[in-house]
């Protein structure tokens, strides 16, 4: 008797529960449009892609310069050569490297 008192207590609830209609949702508007000038297109990389003999390389410059390159070739894993410094000296880095990358952002220029 104990044990069929806590089963039909939870029957009667889940009834009781079941029968409750969702609440009656409405639409979200729109966002608003982002105000004018805070877009800025200089911020954007501007990617250009070439071929190489049979390679396909794309080209990634901010503010036109040159700091990234993804080579892929035509029966391989792309790769990619980054420019960490910005003095010219490539470093190589394939996609399935998931080393430790410190983050590094250029403050300011002079």
């Amino acid at each position: 008797m104990r044990r069929l008192i806590p089963v039909l207590l939870a029957a009667v609830t889940l009834s009781v529960a079941a029968q409750t209609s969702p609440p009656k949702l409405e639409p979200i508007p729109e966002p608003p449009p982002p105000p004018a000038g805070s877009l800025n297109e200089s911020l954007e990389p501007q990617v250009t892609i070439v071929k190489r003999g049979e390679d396909k390389v794309e080209e990634f410059r901010m503010s036109g310069k040159l700091y990234m390159m993804k080579v892929t070739p035509p029966n391989g894993v792309s790769y990619y050569l980054l420019d960490n410094n910005g003095d010219g000296s490539w470093v190589r880095q394939d996609s399935r490297d998931s080393g430790l990358r410190v983050p590094m952002w250029v403050i300011g220029t002079f």
